[in-house]
């Protein structure tokens, strides 16, 4: 039977016919599943169409949707797949994708097009694990049933396949589709299949590098997935066939193969050696998958070096038969690589450069020949693996020959006129960056290389007439040279200190200019920021900084916020004296108006206690001008700041004074209570008070605490779930089907709400449920939650709670989802009078043909036998009992469909079971159910 259970899309009536049913040629490849149900459906006279799930049966003989069609309903989907998926047509999307894939009607580039949308959006068509699956299996079959001419199918089907079944969470040993498809990728990559039943001669290439792909993605998704197969790949990449693709995944399988053999201990175990090496027909052997489950760092280069092991290589001692084939299989690759295009050649060394840090004892001397290729290489991204190579193996693979010319190389071409900026930036980052062989100073310290000295990076300085990006990093650059020497006093290094000050001082000139942009200002203050950072350890640096700074913000107190972020960023070095000097800056040019406000919000930064009175001064001489709101608020925010520091009389005879000046209300009533609280609150208590921690418990009197507490009680917050809700025996009764719930209470919670959604379109909306009071220890009364199916289908139902808190507060969390099974929807028929049983149910049994279907199941039976099968699962719908030879069953299943059960004669391992019902579609649903009922036991 189909996988698929949902509503056709599509109006049946208004469709023509499809043509006759047609005799089917068993083919190899084809899911013995997909060939019975073509076969079922034709000898009932109809045309298969794998889009199971309508309501008539009549949606069988429905013909595919036309081109025009298809985009339309791609382009919605497109445009929001989340509201399509949510709509409708949503859940019928991705099984009407591969019912129309099997169609002549729709061209291959319709098809094509189809098969793009399974690749970009895979988790959205089919969302769980057996969607997947059903879904994979489809596409192979597809793949499987593709006549011999050329096809522009073939390549788009594998590549839909592998990522169904990556991104569905399907690849494993217990999935078909993936027995099926690892075996055909193998083949395919290695030319044993091609040519049999997969086109014509003239697709071999581009099938071969599409099931290399298809392998190399897989292989990232489960590592050791290709390590029984190492041998083999290695023995077809000196022949005929696609060099690249089938280089990347020799080296990735051969680098996750050594990391998994390296966590588990073991060697190599002739893994690499040429035998052939197959399925042979058998099952796919996936002990180095388990072993190798732990999570592998991205394929991209990381450098600068780090320990052994922290890439997640452990140290391995391979045996020297093992090294030897090791060492043969990197060369054989290395020698071929001057093939691949840049991007893979780079790929191709981090990979290698990977599998051979991890071996102890073992030079990298394989890769001297490719570094006589590589560095005078133009490629950005090979020069880059060269780098990331010197990071990994450094002076063991780099001489300090070569150290010197990279790092000319480097600085040469950073300084050509012609380069786009991404370039540009690049060398620089590499020059910043640049892996020493033997670098000096503390591990993680930023530092020039000893080899970059002044006179190489003169046409590196930085100008302001350069890019925001390259100036910032010139400027590092610059400041990693002024940090060389902090002894030096005359030659290069104080030429260098007097062009940075030279630099800083243009840029503050620029961010003093009165309605001058905003970036101006933000790039002076990241370079302040970066020399600060460089350069904390060299007052001959910091002090003109200092003064620098102190000049800007008299010459513009706009940039106070700037003044903040920076105070907050910096080191102690320069934060202890710049507060110093700004603060001295504001207490001695009182402003008004807007510069008033720019001044106050500085004074609340930078104000202490030591300094009191002249900030006191400078404040009862600002009260006066403070007439608005804004600037009242400003000025109380700089007397909180001064509380926090111990306060004094000074601060209480002010605080007094603005109680009783202040216009607005709120100002005074804030003015009096910081009054009280420095009346009558000692040091610590009072910075509680002010500013409560997680440490110390907030008091009543802070006003942030109450507001904090006021603005809680007026949202909802998120929380995790403090309940547990499952589900319960069912009863079957009413007219309606009745979830049961358990629900237990971890702390106390009162005013819960329970809501309930289901998802898609197959249940109504359904009502929440209400529990006044809930407490841990005390039995709780079942909930019972009315079910409104739209058809008889299984569901899931995602819970939201919502709920009040003993302290108050109105929380809302997420549960785990309910399954609704489908046995959970059974509803029994009313009981008719007694002696009427059998014809009852005769007249329900023949009232379901023609329109329904008809079907026999054999049921397993476990040792129970069958009375206490029907006694625990069946026993409210027996209309007709003759145990123990034969029970009549009677089902309702709502909203209007009905299922009959006659359970004959036990046999000694089952019952077979004859079954009626007016809608064909339950059909897969009773089967799976009376199957599970012997697992259930």
């Amino acid at each position: 039977m189909s996988a698929w259970h949902a509503p056709c899309p599509r109006a049946c009536p208004a469709r023509p016919r499809c043509c006759p049913a047609r005799t089917l040629a068993v083919r190899p490849g084809v899911a013995p599943e997909t060939f019975r149900f073509q076969l079922a459906t034709q000898t009932r006279g109809l045309c298969w169409d794998p889009r199971a799930g309508a309501r008539d049966p009549a949606c069988l003989t429905m013909g595919p949707l036309s081109r025009e069609a298809w985009a339309q309903r791609l382009g919605a989907f497109r445009a929001s797949p989340s509201a399509f998926m949510a709509g409708a047509d949503g859940e019928d999307l991705g099984r009407d994708l591969l019912s129309d894939l099997r169609s002549e009607k729709l061209s291959e580039q319709t098809k094509v097009s189809l098969l793009a949308l399974s690749l970009e959006y895979p988790a959205q068509l089919w969302p769980d694990v057996p969607a997947a699956e059903a879904a994979a299996t489809s596409l192979l079959d597809i793949l499987v049933l593709l006549p011999p001419r050329p096809s522009a199918l073939r390549r788009p089907l594998l590549l839909a396949a592998t990522t169904v079944l990556a991104s569905g969470g399907v690849l494993g040993p217990t999935s078909g589709a993936s027995c099926r498809l690892l075996p055909l990728l193998l083949g395919l990559a290695t030319g044993r299949d091609v040519g049999r039943g997969f086109g014509p001669i003239s697709e071999q290439r581009p099938l071969q590098a599409t099931a290399c792909e298809c392998l190399r993605e897989l292989e990232s998704c489960k590592p050791g997935l290709l390590g029984g197969f190492l041998g083999l790949l290695r023995s077809q990449l000196g022949q005929e066939g696609p060099i690249q693709p089938l280089s990347l995944l020799l080296a990735l399988a051969l680098r996750n193969t050594l990391v998994v053999q390296s966590r588990s201990g073991a060697g190599l175990q002739g893994l690499l050696m040429a035998g052939v090496s197959s399925t042979g027909g058998g099952t796919w052997d996936w002990t180095l998958v388990k072993e190798g489950h732990a999570h592998l760092q991205p394929q991209a280069p990381c450098w600068p070096a780090t320990e052994e092991g922290a890439c997640g290589l452990a140290m391995l001692e391979p045996s020297p038969e093992e090294v030897r084939e090791l060492r043969a299989s990197v060369a054989q690759l290395l020698d071929t690589s001057y093939l691949l295009t840049p991007v893979a050649q780079a790929q191709l060394l981090w990979l290698l450069g990977w599998a051979l840090r991890g071996l102890r004892g073992q030079p990298p001397a394989l890769f001297k020949p490719q570094l006589v290729r590589l560095l005078g290489t133009a490629q950005l991204t090979l020069l880059h693996a060269v780098l990331a190579l010197k990071a990994a193996f450094g002076e063991a693979l780099f001489t300090s020959q070569d150290e010197a010319l990279l790092l000319r190389r480097l600085t040469l071409a950073a300084q050509h006129p012609a380069l786009p900026l991404p370039t540009h930036l690049f060398y620089l980052h590499c020059l910043l960056s640049f892996p020493e062989n033997w670098p000096l100073g503390p591990e993680g310290e930023e530092a020039a290389p000893l080899l970059l000295v002044p006179q190489l990076c003169r046409g590196l300085m930085p100008s302001l007439l350069h890019d925001p990006m390259v100036l910032l990093s010139r400027l590092h650059l610059l400041c990693l040279l002024c940090a060389e020497d902090e002894e030096e006093e005359k030659g290069p290094f104080q030429n260098l200190q007097w062009y940075l000050e030279e630099l800083l001082d243009g840029l503050r000139q620029r961010a003093a200019l009165d309605g001058g942009p905003r970036a101006l200002a933000t790039l002076c203050f990241q370079a302040s920021y970066l020399v600060a950072s460089c350069l904390a350890r060299q007052p001959m640096v910091l002090t003109p900084l200092i003064q620098g700074l102190a000049q800007l913000y008299q010459a513009r107190p706009v940039l106070a916020p700037h003044f903040v972020d920076f105070l907050d960023r910096v080191g102690p070095e320069l934060e202890e004296p710049l507060r110093m000097v700004l603060r001295q800056e504001v207490v001695s040019r009182p402003g008004r108006d807007e510069a008033l406000r720019w001044h106050l919000q500085m004074l609340a930064k930078v104000a202490e206690g030591d300094a009191q009175s002249a900030t006191l001064s400078f404040l009862q001489a600002a009260a006066a001008h403070c007439a608005n709101w804004g600037l009242q608020e400003a000025l109380l925010k700089v007397c909180r700041a001064l509380l926090r520091e111990g306060g004094g009389a000074g601060l209480a005879d002010l605080l007094q004074a603005l109680a009783r000046q202040l216009e607005d209300p709120d100002g005074r009533d804030h003015a009096r209570l910081y009054y009280i609280l420095l009346a009558h609150l000692a040091g610590p208590k009072l910075g509680v008070a002010l500013g409560p921690s997680l440490a110390a418990p907030a008091l009543a009197s802070s006003l942030m605490a109450e507001n904090q507490g006021f603005a809680a009680g007026l949202i909802v917050q998120e929380a995790l779930a403090p309940i547990q809700l499952s589900v319960g025996p069912q009863r079957a009764s009413g007219p309606l089907p009745v979830l049961q719930l358990q629900v237990e209470a971890r702390e106390p919670i009162y005013s819960l709400e329970l809501r309930f959604l289901v998802e898609g379109q197959l249940y109504a909306p359904l009502e929440p449920v209400h529990v006044p009071c809930l407490c841990p220890g005390r039995p709780a009364h079942p909930l019972f939650l009315p079910l409104r199916p739209r058809q008889p289908a299984p569901a899931r139902l995602e819970v939201q709670a919502l709920y009040t808190t003993p302290t108050g507060l109105t929380c809302h969390a997420h549960l785990p989802p309910l399954p609704v099974n489908f046995a959970d929807l059974f509803l029994p028929f009313p009981q008719p009078p007694e002696g009427a049983q059998p014809g009852f149910f005769e007249g329900l049994w023949d009232s379901c043909l023609p329109k329904g279907a008809e079907s026999r199941v054999w049921c397993p039976l476990g040792p129970q036998g069958l009375e206490t099968l029907v006694s625990r699962h069946l026993e409210p719908f027996v209309v007709v009992a003759r145990p123990p030879t034969s029970y009549h069953i009677a089902i309702r299943l709502p909203p209007n469909s009905m299922l009959l059960l006659r359970l004959e004669a036990p046999q000694v391992d089952g019952v077979p079971v004859a079954l009626r019902t007016d809608d064909w579609e339950v059909l897969p649903l009773v089967g799976d159910y009376l199957r599970g009922l012997a697992v259930t036991e």
